[in-house]
């Protein structure tokens, strides 16, 4: 299955959670924080504009960008977890 956005929607795959701390120790799966980066997978056509154009898009598939906590909503397709958001819910691209 496929996972198409609509208008101004992207969908980005979330970055693993990090298993061990800096110092060494492994974390359960319970205390690992969900990582607030991850990579674009997928554009809708942009955000309708008056006159009837579409607002182009500053990310494009294949950027890792961050995104805040509570961004986006969490979709499952293929047993493969997704976020759903907008463009404007991206705070920044990750070089």
């Amino acid at each position: 299955m496929k996972l198409q956005p609509l208008n101004d929607k992207i969908v980005v795959k979330r970055q693993e959670a990090e298993e061990k701390t800096t110092g060494g120790l492994y974390l359960p799966t319970g205390a690992q924080e969900k990582p607030r980066v991850g990579k674009v997978v997928a554009l809708g056509i942009g955000k309708y504009l008056e006159g009837g154009k579409r607002a182009k898009f500053q990310v494009k598939e294949g950027d890792r960008v961050l995104f805040s906590s509570y961004a986006g909503s969490e979709v499952t397709v293929d047993e493969v977890e997704y976020l759903v958001m907008t463009e404007e819910d991206v705070m920044g691209i990750v070089s």
